[in-house]
């Protein structure tokens, strides 16, 4: 049986390139018959992660236009060479359908593939649609959002169906409370400067209290010995401090608060675990999308937003040591943010992605 190629485009951080794995990986469940391809840029961070998935990888060489000041130049030389090689994908893989997952890579393309009249479906995590979806949203079949606050952006093309996240989270049971309170810091596949800098001066206010606390800790890679040291010199001996945590589930599951940025998929994963958060978006975001996403969880009672210029040292660990004490607090976050949940995302997804491709034939002849 001759196989159906799915092309899936999009990265630049592991916010976009989880969904799209979850969603290959739903696709191959429901028809095997698929061969799927994904695209991606030339980052370090893509190569690996999808090197440990053992996916069939091509990357591209492009880079962003947006917000990059002079840097953008370079990235306008490269659209030329992008949309060729992109061409090229798309004669070598013939594929039924190219879905886009954000990120400036999906955008030659799905833009391409769209005048080909290949069917197109672009996913949209982030509340505020992102640069290359709004450029794409005229272009595409069909725009999946995780949040009804962004239909309006696609005009007819969109649909709520969540933000796909790996199944795991899902499966969590709840945390049962102890007198440990259990915390959880990341700031994405790369971390986060600020988290670490801010959680680390924080460290010696909380020091009275470390025997009820227990920290778990994602650096990234530049600052895990600068981050290490603050735990040690504060006499968090408990706290697992680590560059990059391969199994992040397993570390939701045992956190009872979570402290973290405020990306699409970060935040997808939040309500998947029904965990409650202190949100700090990146200050530095495009169009600050990250304020715009934890406004999401903010307004339901499920996560504390705290933008960057507040969380210090200090109110940090206020928040910290006032849920030490009202553990309730954060089961009202808890129920709270569960009621965000999407019914299987992933399966929705895949199953419109499905249905595309089987419209496509008439579709393209009419």
């Amino acid at each position: 049986m001759k196989k159906r190629g799915v092309v899936i485009s999009g990265g630049g951080t592991g916010g976009h390139l989880y969904p799209a794995l979850v969603v290959g990986r739903r696709l191959l469940a429901m028809a095997p018959d698929v061969a799927l391809t994904y695209v991606g840029t030339r980052r370090d961070v893509e190569s690996r992660i999808m090197s440990e998935h053992g996916v069939r990888f091509v990357a591209m060489r492009i880079e962003g236009l947006k917000g990059r000041g002079l840097k953008s130049l370079r990235g306008l030389l490269l659209l030329p060479l992008a949309f060729a090689h992109s061409l090229l994908i798309l004669i070598r893989t013939r594929p039924a359908l190219v879905v886009g997952v954000g990120g400036y890579s999906s955008g030659p393309i799905v833009l391409l593939a769209s005048w080909l009249l290949i069917p197109t479906v672009i996913l949209e995590q982030n509340a505020r649609p992102g640069f290359t979806n709004r450029l794409l949203r005229r272009a595409v079949r069909r725009a999946v959002v995780a949040f009804p606050s962004t239909l309006p952006a696609f005009k007819g093309k969109g649909v709520v169906l969540g933000n796909p996240v790996r199944e795991e989270f899902y499966a969590l049971p709840a945390k049962k409370r102890t007198a440990t309170l259990d915390i959880l810091v990341f700031g994405g596949s790369q971390g986060s400067r600020v988290l670490n800098e801010r959680v680390a001066a924080a460290l010696p206010l909380l020091a009275a209290a470390k025997d009820r606390i227990r920290m778990t800790h994602q650096t990234g890679t530049n600052d895990l010995e600068r981050v290490l040291s603050a735990y040690r010199t504060s006499g968090f001996d408990r706290a697992e401090v680590a560059a990059y945590f391969p199994g992040m589930a397993e570390h939701f599951g045992r956190a009872d608060l979570v402290i973290c940025r405020a990306g699409a998929t970060t935040l997808a994963e939040l309500i998947a675990a029904r965990k409650a958060a202190i949100l700090v978006p990146f200050a530095g975001a495009s169009e600050d999308h990250q304020t715009g996403n934890a406004r999401e969880l903010e307004a339901v009672g499920g996560a504390v937003l705290v933008p960057e210029a507040e969380a210090t040292a200090e109110a940090l660990a206020a928040r910290i040591l006032r849920y030490l004490d009202h553990p309730e607090e954060l089961d009202a976050m808890e129920r709270n943010v569960a009621r965000l949940q999407a019914e299987d995302p992933a399966g929705r997804i895949a199953g419109l992605c499905l249905s595309l491709m089987r419209r496509a034939p008439k579709e393209i002849r009419s």
